[in-house]
């Protein structure tokens, strides 16, 4: 998530390093040294790896020989179950990303169906006290805080808790409010940041056929779910992230999310976020990281006194959630069955994603005085591996298919075709308001199927 080629970088940071711990600057060599064989390693997640650490931990566990390293590294945005680096480390990870996907499917790696997240704590299933923390931060302000920029994810609590902490310095990085600051004294090694290392991450131009389709979604959640005022988390999937610049007509709106995507910074900008009506953080919009903004967007976020990242654990804590009212969560689904059971993490019995904060969000959502849980997806999708067109309202999940929201917390699903209304609605009225909105294609076999699943 390098900013280097466009953002006024910190040129200056030696200097100031030195003021403060100047014997703690290292090479990336020497700082993944200190890990052997058998020990704890807990990675920064997503866009926040620290790549130069990384790769650095890669090449020499390779060439000391090294095995049985436990990585916790949640949404790996990097491959450490590839077949060179197999006993040589262990992938605990809660998301099946690109790089893991097919690990995950295959027992290769640990994945872990997390989804519960509390206030000051980290999540069941990694490690509470690793031996090693990897974390990219800023270099130090004249006080001597580094900020862990567009990212906080898990970065405070974790550096805490770890054994040692080595942090990777970005001079590009952005400041914002909230927690999302770490003093020179609680990290224990830095090592400078090589934008060689780091991928360029470009978010990928939907297909026509798919732009149409999502603008047709957020064009129908924008105008009939969401109301001036409401305070609204938009998850990170295709057609969730996509919402922002489709409210625009709207008024006081507030964010209260997890990760904060396109075009909320723009909203602000415009003045249709100003939080005014937020019961939790009036007046903030709050996160745990700002994820794929282009750089425009992450230069308004910088030192902009509403915007605050918070520990993940903070964010998604359901405690908090369920205190915001008018509280609207849209958030992408997989499939939804025709009595509106949700999966949004696997195909199948196959990991495809992750639970993340969803279900906390949507059990907020529906429980909100004033509020709604918005599942969004396409009627259909063509995998590239058959080429023929599949429905994503289906009669039944298949086997082993994992339920991430319970069709108790789903009030609307949205696809290019409508908006179906289940709150309080009975099976066979949800499985016909359902086959309205699937694919033409698919709509007279869901009626029979449903006819003989549920008689109607």
């Amino acid at each position: 998530m390098s900013l280097a080629s466009e953002w006024p970088a910190d040129a200056n940071w030696r200097e100031r390093l030195a003021a403060f711990a100047h014997q703690k600057l290292t090479s990336a060599d020497a700082a993944v040294a200190e890990i052997g064989s058998g020990a704890v390693v807990h990675v920064a997640p997503y866009q926040s790896t620290p790549f130069t650490l990384v790769e650095a931990l890669k090449t020499s566990a390779l060439e000391r020989g090294l095995s049985g390293i436990q990585i916790d590294h949640s949404a790996a945005f990097t491959n450490w179950t590839s077949p060179d680096l197999a006993g040589v480390f262990r992938l605990r990870d809660n998301f099946a990303t690109p790089f893991n996907r097919e690990a995950a499917q295959t027992g290769a790696m640990d994945y872990m169906p997390v989804g519960i997240w509390k206030t000051g704590e980290i999540a069941a299933g990694f490690d509470q006290h690793p031996d090693f923390f990897l974390v990219p931060v800023s270099p130090p302000d004249t006080n001597g805080f580094c900020s862990f920029g567009q990212g906080l994810w898990f970065s405070k609590i974790l550096a805490r808790q770890a054994k040692r902490v080595i942090a990777e310095v970005h001079p590009e990085f952005i400041r914002t409010g909230g927690d999302n600051y770490i003093h020179i004294d609680e990290i224990d090694v830095l090592v400078e940041a090589l934008p060689s290392s780091t991928p360029a991450f470009e978010v990928p131009t939907p297909r026509e056929e798919e732009a149409d389709v999502i603008a047709a979604i957020c064009t129908m959640v924008a105008a009939e779910l969401v109301a001036d005022g409401d305070t609204l988390q938009m998850g990170v999937g295709k057609v969730s992230a996509s919402l922002g610049p489709f409210l625009d007509f709207r008024n006081d709106l507030g964010v209260q999310t997890e990760l904060i995507t396109g075009g909320v910074a723009d909203l602000v900008r415009s003045g249709v976020v100003t939080g005014k009506q937020k019961t939790i953080f009036p007046g903030k919009v709050v996160g745990a990281a700002c994820v794929t903004l282009p750089f425009e967007e992450l230069a308004f976020i910088h030192e902009n006194p509403i915007f605050e990242l918070y520990d993940f654990g903070r964010t998604d804590d359901l405690r908090t959630l369920i205190q915001q009212e008018r509280f609207v969560a849209v958030n992408n689904a997989l499939v939804v069955d025709l009595t509106g059971q949700v999966s949004a993490e696997a195909l199948d019995h196959r990991p495809f994603t992750g639970v993340g904060g969803q279900t906390v969000f949507m059990i907020a959502g529906a429980y909100s005085k004033g509020g709604r849980s918005v599942s969004v997806l396409p009627s259909g999708s063509v995998p590239s591996e058959t080429g023929v067109r599949v429905s994503r309202i289906v009669p039944t999940l298949n086997p082993g298919t994992p339920i991430t929201v319970p069709r108790t917390y789903v009030d609307h699903v949205v696809t290019e075709h409508g908006i179906a209304d289940l709150r309080g609605r009975s099976i066979g009225e949800r499985a016909g308001a359902l086959i309205e909105i699937a694919h033409p294609d698919f709509r007279e076999e869901l009626t029979s199927q449903a006819k003989r699943l549920f008689g109607r």
